[in-house]
């Protein structure tokens, strides 16, 4: 997991394997788009073919698959809901492969709530300024046992253990002056109290030139590999990738490789700086490249670019993670929003881009089409076993990826219609631009000539002044002629995006009841950056509403009418690639990996007609 929402720093979602060889416990008890647009890509510290350094990165050989508790239950997992998802996990995803159980954030936190962190809350801890499990929520860790009696459950049902951490020292500890294990330093002597979390109130950052810095990253290390640990996540430590974090990261590292135990070393939150690369993947098994990643199709599109950008840094032990995979049931009892063709598109991504596999959901309510999204053999393959993944080509949206099969001539190929109907707009020419507004309250009235209109296109665009509380609502949109007044929340829209959530009709983009200055008021909720689209009825001559900023920040409100005259993006478009850039001449036998059937010969040029959000991915198999 990551931040929350910085609108809403303390409520709703926020804005969050295999290894090499077997660990130890299993042979006894049977793991950002707009900053990285236009970068240019580094030369990389090692090419994908490279064979592994020895060492930590077998400990993740192939990209880790399991589970993570943050989608599905926030900050309030318990032991007994962990008991359970590591029962379903073994029966439903571990033949698949998916063997990483991990506890999310704030588990020494005793009474965490929802996706709430709540400064100066008690938290449990030990003599040695070390944050332990609350035993409140997990009752088996009391007298001093921590995690090791869930670890030993999770090892006993064939999985690895994992649990999230948070980088630094304990801020209670510093306060307290507490004392650190292996050393004469006390907490506060190490504390770097000018680094913090700007998201969490937990911690401070750690001063890795103190004397008793080191020794305290060595303790609790070392006390997590006694636990039976197999998997850490480290949070606040990938972004910004200061010099501070820096330090910590090689603190880390250290630090595991004095225990003795293969533990995977996962750092979050995203985007990791493109330039980190050379050194992240001297430390670490796997890094975030994205901020928390939900079921919001504006969040995957933009994970084409960021997957792309980091194919240098991909290799065996190093994996640019895209995050965790909200599908089935998440954010505590709620279906996910992603269409069944957009969550094809995002395991086709994830798989063909070696993503880590991090499932988000409640495996304990897995209906049949989510199980077999996650486990078709065929598709896990190109996760696991592919290699020299890259982009071929991207042109209006339309995608290409390949792959080579290892030991043979084939290739795989991932085909992505990433088109979306407002792609085709030109904001640029809008009917209607405001000022930006700024602070909270801000207001712009809206009054535009929709005559003879067939399309309303409605958009917020980010005011630019560096800060993300950009909730916007579209006060009272109505629509006004001949036919007399109609509200336009009485029809369908055609197309909506939302940069945060989703849009709403009376609704704030998170679901809560649509207030303007203290006030109930009608409308759609939405946030930057974000387009909603209708096509209008005949009979109406002018369109009016109030643009409100309802959260600090800025934006623009904007509104393009439509008349008939535009190119509109297809229902469906066919998504193709020359065989020849794939280094094949000749007839192929093509074979679709997700229906499990073949599909017989082409030659020159593959291509499949796939539907706006859709995927392929498919084996090529030169038939010479």
């Amino acid at each position: 997991m990551a931040a929350p929402h910085p609108s809403s720093p303390r409520v709703g979602p926020p804005s969050r394997r295999h290894a090499g060889r077997a660990p130890a416990w299993a042979t006894t008890a049977l793991t950002g788009f707009a900053v990285m647009l236009g970068m240019t890509t580094p030369t990389p510290a090692a090419s994908a073919d490279d064979p592994p350094a020895p060492g930590f990165r077998g400990f993740a050989a192939t990209p880790p698959m399991g589970w993570n508790s943050w989608d599905i239950f926030g900050t309030t997992v318990t032991e007994q809901q962990t008991r359970e998802q590591a029962d379903a996990m073994a029966e439903h995803l571990l033949p698949a492969g998916y063997d990483v159980l991990t506890v999310d954030i704030q588990w020494y936190e005793p009474n965490a709530q929802g996706h709430v962190y709540r400064p100066g809350a008690p938290l449990e801890m030990d003599e040695y300024s070390r944050l332990i499990p609350a035993v409140k929520r997990f009752p088996s860790s009391a007298d001093g046992q921590g995690f090791k009696p869930l670890a030993d459950y999770v090892h006993s049902k064939g999985l690895r253990f994992g649990i999230h951490i948070m980088r630094g020292i304990p801020r209670q500890a510093v306060h307290q002056n507490t004392p650190l294990l292996g050393t004469d330093a006390t907490a506060a002597d190490v504390a770097d109290t000018d680094s913090i979390c700007h998201w969490n109130p937990d911690m401070y950052g750690v001063d890795i030139s103190k004397d008793g810095a080191q020794a305290y990253y060595d303790s609790i290390i070392q006390m997590y590999a006694d636990w039976g640990v197999d998997y850490i996540k480290v949070d606040d430590i990938a972004r910004p990738y200061d010099d501070v974090q820096k330090a910590e990261i090689e603190a880390l590292r250290k630090a595991i490789d004095k225990t003795g135990r293969e533990i995977v070393l996962s750092l979050s939150p995203g985007a990791t700086p493109i330039e980190a690369g050379p050194h992240v993947m001297e430390h670490a098994n796997l890094w975030r490249i994205t901020d928390d990643f939900w079921d919001r199709w504006g969040l995957l599109y933009a994970m084409f670019e960021r997957v792309d950008t980091w194919t240098p840094y991909r290799r065996e032990g190093n994996w640019p993670d895209a995050d965790m995979i909200p599908l089935g049931i998440v954010d505590f009892d709620r279906p996910t929003n992603f269409t069944p063709d957009e969550q094809k598109t995002l395991m086709s991504l994830w798989c063909i881009a070696r993503s880590p596999l991090i499932f988000g959901g409640d495996m304990t309510r897995m209906d049949d089409q989510t199980l077999a999204m996650l486990t078709n053999p065929e598709v896990l393959e190109v996760n696991q076993h592919s290699t020299n993944n890259r982009q071929v080509s991207r042109e209006n949206n339309l995608i290409v990826w390949t792959a080579d099969v290892p030991d043979s001539d084939d290739k795989y190929v991932a085909l992505f219609n990433a088109q979306s109907k407002g792609d085709n707009l030109d904001f640029d020419a809008a009917d209607f631009t405001s000022p930006v507004i700024s602070g909270q309250g801000s207001t712009v009235p809206i009054e535009v000539s929709v005559k003879d209109a067939t399309q309303l296109v409605l958009f917020v665009r980010d005011g630019g002044d560096g800060f993300h509380y950009d909730h916007a609502v579209w006060m009272e949109p109505t629509l006004t002629g001949p036919k007399g007044r109609r509200k336009l929340t009485s029809l369908e829209w055609g197309h909506a995006t939302s940069g945060w959530g989703q849009p709403r009709i009376d609704r704030t983009c998170e679901g809560r009841p649509l207030m303007v200055k203290g006030q109930p008021t009608w409308g759609i909720g939405t946030h930057a950056n974000s387009t909603v689209v209708y096509d209008l009825p005949a009979g109406y001559d002018t369109f009016t509403a109030t643009g409100v900023l309802t959260e600090r920040g800025s934006v623009e409100f904007g509104v393009l009418v439509g008349k008939g005259d535009a190119a509109t993006i297809p229902d469906t478009s066919t998504v193709s690639v020359d065989l020849a850039d794939l280094g094949i001449t000749g007839e192929v036998a093509v074979r679709d990996l997700w229906e499990k059937k073949d599909l017989g010969t082409v030659e020159g040029e593959f291509s499949r007609e796939l539907p706006l959000h859709g995927s392929g991915l498919y084996r090529v198999s030169p038939m010479d």
